[in-house]
């Protein structure tokens, strides 16, 4: 996959597959609707009729979410619902709220769920307690990733929200593993549906619509929203306040007119699409599972080890080779961010090249991610799976960008913002 989910012919592709659509679709599309409806009337008060009907309506665009094979489902997930400078605007200094149709969700229940998915996924999880919430991988034997989770544990089950694609596979695959722990792993991803909100005045939105402040990042929460109960957990994927919400897919209207309407007339809450938010998580540091690394990647390659990883606590499937990676000290390749020099953009696949002797040198690598950054002057920036040998912060390399190519200096995954090692947040 790329950072701008697969495009194909619609008709043709839902001959081949099944596709998932989102059942908010109609409701964004109302939103478009009444926003322009009451642009042109301030635009008919500003500068008369004629202006007004000049005046072209947005449209939502919809973009298929897949790898494009014939078994998978495609999910529409929204590309944009209008401007998207707009959407990204929100999430920088407003709220934004992403319909992540794209997303899939396991119910790991029983009473001994905690130990077991303790001694099976790669973070410490024996105090995952009613209340908290963790990142963690499941491995193969071959120490590969198979899934990349986000867990919940609000006191009944452990809920894990991941890619869809992997949803089904994870929850078999874990299952094989199940003996006689009174434990039990589902895939409930049709009954599903997950949303983000993303800004700085979610915990104001949260707080509208609950009655109660929003979780923080390694924490989540039951809250009721229009009358349904909503697992709420922190996010912190676009560099500011973040929270998820998992909502049963029978009912996610009703939530989501709730948390539109909590933006008042001022339009403080709006829906945001991929487009948007690629922008936002790139400028913030976060690879996504799929798009910047994916199955055929070890741990250490994707950016994100140590906030996945515990190298302290007992055994898990693929730990001997996660083990011995840190002893050797480095993988083959990286996850790295990279500064682009001047105004060409790559795009996701393009070749990376070292440079010796001031010349080029041979590929090391590829970009996964790019973008235009505002928060840098609309600076290209991008991420790149390279070798190791080149993946130094400061190292300088070419990439091909727009019909030729452009010196690209090595930085960590996040471009703004206080860093760590790996480039999140300290």
């Amino acid at each position: 996959m790329s950072d701008r989910p697969i495009e194909s012919d619609s008709a043709a592709a839902t001959e081949r597959h099944r596709v998932r659509r989102s059942p908010l679709q109609e409701r964004i599309a109302d939103f478009v609707g009444e926003e322009f409806a009451r642009r042109r009337e301030a635009i008919s008060a500003a500068r008369g009729p004629t202006a007004a009907k000049e005046a072209v309506a947005a449209e939502i665009d919809l973009l298929p979410y897949g790898p494009g094979t014939e078994d998978a489902i495609e999910c529409e997930i929204l590309a944009s619902a209008g401007p998207v400078e707009l959407e990204y605007a929100a999430i920088r200094s407003g709220c934004g709220i992403f319909d992540a149709n794209h997303r899939g969700t396991l119910l790991i229940a029983g009473d001994e769920r905690r130990d077991f998915l303790n001694r099976m996924l790669t973070a410490e999880l024996k105090d995952l307690e009613a209340g908290r919430s963790a990142e963690a991988f499941w491995l193969n034997r071959k120490g590969r990733i198979d899934a990349d989770l986000r867990l919940a544990e609000r006191g009944d089950a452990a809920v894990a929200e991941l890619d869809i694609h992997s949803a089904s596979a994870a929850a078999e695959s874990l299952g094989r593993f199940l003996v006689a722990e009174d434990a039990e792993v589902v895939d409930a991803s049709e009954d599903h549906q997950h949303l983000w909100l993303l800004g700085p005045r979610t915990g104001t939105v949260v707080e509208r619509v609950s009655g109660s402040a929003p979780p923080l990042p390694g924490r989540c929460a039951v809250h009721s929203i229009a009358g349904v109960d909503c697992l709420l957990s922190g996010l912190d994927w676009t560099g500011s306040a973040g929270v998820s919400v998992v909502v049963p897919r029978s009912t996610v209207g009703a939530v989501w007119d709730e948390l539109v309407r909590a933006g008042g007339s001022g339009g403080q809450v709006r829906p945001v699409g991929w487009l948007a938010f690629n922008v936002a998580r790139i400028e913030s540091g976060t690879p996504l599972f799929n798009v910047d690394f994916g199955p055929d990647n070890l741990p250490h390659e994707t950016g994100v080890l140590r906030d996945r990883v515990s190298f302290t606590k007992g055994c898990y499937l693929g730990q001997e080779v996660v083990a011995r990676m840190e002893s050797l000290g480095q993988p083959k390749q990286m996850l790295v961010g990279l500064r682009i020099d001047g105004e060409a953009l790559p795009v996701a696949g393009s070749q990376v090249f070292s440079i010796e002797d001031h010349a080029m040198g041979p590929c090391i690598g590829g970009v996964t991610s790019s973008t235009p950054s505002p928060m840098l002057g609309a600076a290209p920036v991008a991420f790149a799976m390279v070798k190791t040998a080149h993946a130094r912060v400061g190292t300088t390399l070419l990439v091909n960008a727009e019909g030729g190519q452009s010196k690209a200096t090595v930085a960590p995954l996040r471009f703004f913002g206080a860093t760590s090692s790996e480039g999140k947040s300290a």
